[in-house]
């Protein structure tokens, strides 16, 4: 039960937080939904750092990652408003736009969690040693 409660908490979290980040990305682009691509990049890219930092270096307890990854992301990013907002540039007549965010979103959101890798393993070669 614990852990189910770590879970809805991070998932209030991660809802606000798509919500402010969002909407203050989106409020700048009409046509495009930027928005939703930069949460499930950034979303991305914190998983992966989360993840390899757990396996790697043990930095997170079961609690602390179930909490961050499942509640918090999980909630942060979101395939199904991209999915709704990629077919609503279809209805519009934005074939161009809808390949473009697939596209984007895809790619860079595999390469957020490379990323993400990449920064969490550079902590086993020392490089932020001595950091914290």
């Amino acid at each position: 039960m614990y852990t189910v409660i770590l879970i809805g908490i991070g998932g209030f979290i991660g809802a606000i937080l798509r919500y402010a980040i969002g909407g203050w990305v989106q409020d700048n682009f009409a046509s495009f939904p930027f928005g939703t691509l930069f949460v499930n990049i950034l979303g991305s890219f914190f998983l992966g750092l989360i993840m390899y930092l757990s396996e790697y270096q043990g930095v997170f307890s079961e609690e602390a990652r179930v909490f961050l990854t499942i509640g918090i992301l999980g909630a942060f990013t979101t395939l199904s408003t991209f999915s709704y907002e990629s077919f609503r540039l279809l209805d519009n007549s934005s074939l161009i736009l809808l390949i473009i965010n697939i596209t984007a979103t895809v790619v860079l959101s595999i390469f957020a969690v490379y990323l993400g890798k990449t920064v969490a393993l550079s902590f086993t070669t020392g490089l932020w040693r001595g950091i914290g």
